[in-house]
């Protein structure tokens, strides 16, 4: 059984929100977001109870990949604001109790990066070894592409520099060689320069591909492993409870090495978690989650997952296998244009479970329950859909929708021209909006402000320990948490009938009342080992021992 304290791990017990600074508010009516109107709405993200904000790229940028093609670490797209603005949204968001971490993107740069721009210049430059260059591909170079149709290669001839260099991603975005000592030094300063700022952390982006190992560098004297030491310790000297969240698409194994040491991430990314969340939805039965589970390898009490269902990219399925993907896409993705790269779809929650209010809250719940840290994605607890007609994973970073009218009160200046166009039809933001769903008790937004405010009631979740039991119905995902001397069940019901739960299982003698804390609905209490669920039901149960009877 794990214990410690859940003020030392801070991270352990967040609620993280992600957002992107240019599609949430617009303060100057220029149809772009910017951190003046993150501001003004500090009072909203605090109000529903997150806390810790996640940011997308804000950097200046060429644009070319929402952000993530970077040109300066050290500043701000002029579009958003300034290091003024920035530093005092910092301190604002810290006066509502808001941490604030922030996307750390060094696999690669823009290719009108300065430090690029120099190392094409001459073999001679010092920047030469910033950038992976070769006379020709390696031969035994495995292709990998990310950007299937997008993207054909990783090696591109640079004119100017007379060699090929190295981008797993788009050609636009060289890859940064860390084992030039002179590039680790750099990503120092940008880790010193932000945590100066005062953010709690960064969210690394692409952490596999931070460290080629496949031979695009002939001496390879760092590893992955060694790298995330090396930011770590650094971090921690300069922050002790700053963090590493990590984007680590890869099997659960290979994930958990990356949190196993104590010393590299302290979370990182469930995607294997949560892809076969959905297959489980797709076949309307828990086992997939089961299975993925069981196959979770553990981590150190200072480690942690990262638990989602949508983020900012595609919902990725490379994990499934090609008939269970298949499956995915038959139930949630079925038309060409909602997938994307063979993959994945480029939808949202709401729209993948058809609207239906019954089965979005079941997930949520389920996520929020799940042995880990909830992460959700702007829009997420208003139940935002997507805009296809946008290119891409653009389709579901559509601006925050405030207000119901066509604008969605996401600018001052209805009529500008926005940095992408609102989502329309039933998920459009004259009938999905803030401003209506304030005003009702019953909607998502309220719903989802009580969800979040008992997942952080409920710190077992967070930090216990969480095992599987047999309620004698298949169609009920089970588990029973536990931390120190405190329990809790928490119960899905993936079938569309009313089921009843057997959960002696998870029962004991010392166990003289159960509580229920957070359900689709209030249930009678019951007098023996058997809780009743409503269809596509869930309740959340806090086992009472003998001198625990002031535990709500």
């Amino acid at each position: 059984m794990k214990s410690g304290s859940v003020g030392d791990l801070w991270w352990k017990n967040a609620v993280i929100y992600c957002l992107d600074v240019e599609t949430f508010h617009d303060s100057d009516a220029d149809g772009v977001g910017d951190f003046r109107g993150l501001i003004d709405r500090l009072d909203y993200l605090a109000g529903l109870g997150v806390t810790c904000l996640w940011l997308m790229p804000f950097y200046p940028s060429e644009q070319h990949d929402d952000g993530y093609d970077i040109t300066d670490y050290f500043a701000v797209d002029p579009r958003l604001g300034d290091l003024g603005t920035f530093t005092e949204f910092v301190r604002t968001a810290g006066a509502y109790g808001l941490k604030v971490v922030i996307d750390l993107v060094v696999n690669h740069t823009s290719n009108q990066h300065p430090w690029f721009q120099e190392s094409r210049s001459s073999p001679d430059s010092p920047r030469r070894n910033y950038y992976v260059w070769r006379d020709e591909p390696p031969e035994d170079w495995e292709t990998t592409l990310f950007f299937p149709g997008k993207q054909e290669t990783n090696w591109t001839f640079d004119e100017q520099a007379g060699q090929y260099y190295l981008h797993h991603f788009y050609s636009h975005q060289p890859d940064l060689n860390v084992q030039e000592p002179m590039v680790r030094q750099e990503i120092h300063e940008i880790l010193g320069f932000w945590t100066q700022q005062g953010i709690a952390g960064f969210r690394m982006d692409a952490v596999p591909y931070v460290v080629d190992s496949r031979g695009g560098v002939e001496e390879q004297t760092i590893t992955p492993h060694a790298l995330l030491q090396d930011l770590r310790g650094f971090l921690q000297r300069r922050k002790g409870d700053s963090i590493l969240l990590g984007e680590t698409n890869l099997p659960p194994e290979e994930v958990a090495d990356y949190l196993r040491s104590e010393d590299e991430l302290q979370l990182a990314f469930n995607f294997h978690l949560n892809q076969h969340v959905f297959l489980a939805f797709a076949r309307q039965d828990p086992q997939p989650i089961r299975e993925a589970l069981a196959h979770l390898p553990s981590v150190p009490d200072a480690g942690q997952w990262a638990n989602f269902l949508k983020n900012h990219d595609e919902l990725t399925l490379d994990q499934l296998s090609p008939s269970e993907r298949e499956e995915v896409f038959e139930a949630f993705g079925p038309e060409p244009d909602m997938q994307l790269f063979g993959r994945g779809i480029r939808r949202r929650v709401p729209t993948m479970l058809g609207g239906d209010e019954r089965r979005i809250r079941l997930a949520y719940s389920l996520m929020f329950s799940l042995p880990g840290t909830p992460v959700l994605f702007y829009g997420e607890e208003i139940g935002m859909g997507e805009n296809l007609d946008v290119e891409g994973r653009l389709a579901v970073r559509t601006p925050m929708q405030w207000l119901p009218a066509e604008h969605g009160g996401f600018s001052c200046e209805p009529d500008q021209q926005f940095v992408r166009p609102m989502p329309n039809g039933e998920r459009g933001p004259q009938q999905v909006n803030v401003g209506d769903q304030q005003q009702d008790e019953g909607s998502m937004l309220n719903w989802m402000h009580r969800l979040i405010q008992r997942r952080r009631e409920t710190p077992e979740i967070g930090t216990g320990e969480a095992t599987e039991f047999d309620t004698g119905d298949p169609s009920i995902l089970a588990l029973r948490i536990a931390w120190d001397d405190r329990t809790v069940l928490v119960l899905h019901n993936f079938s569309d009938h009313e089921r009843t739960a057997d959960i002696s299982e998870a029962l004991s003698e010392a166990v003289v009342e159960r509580r229920d804390i957070w359900g689709d609905r209030r249930y009678e209490p019951e007098d023996d080992a058997s809780v009743q669920l409503s269809a596509y039901g869930y309740r959340w149960l806090r086992l009472i021992q003998r001198g625990q009877e002031t535990l709500l």
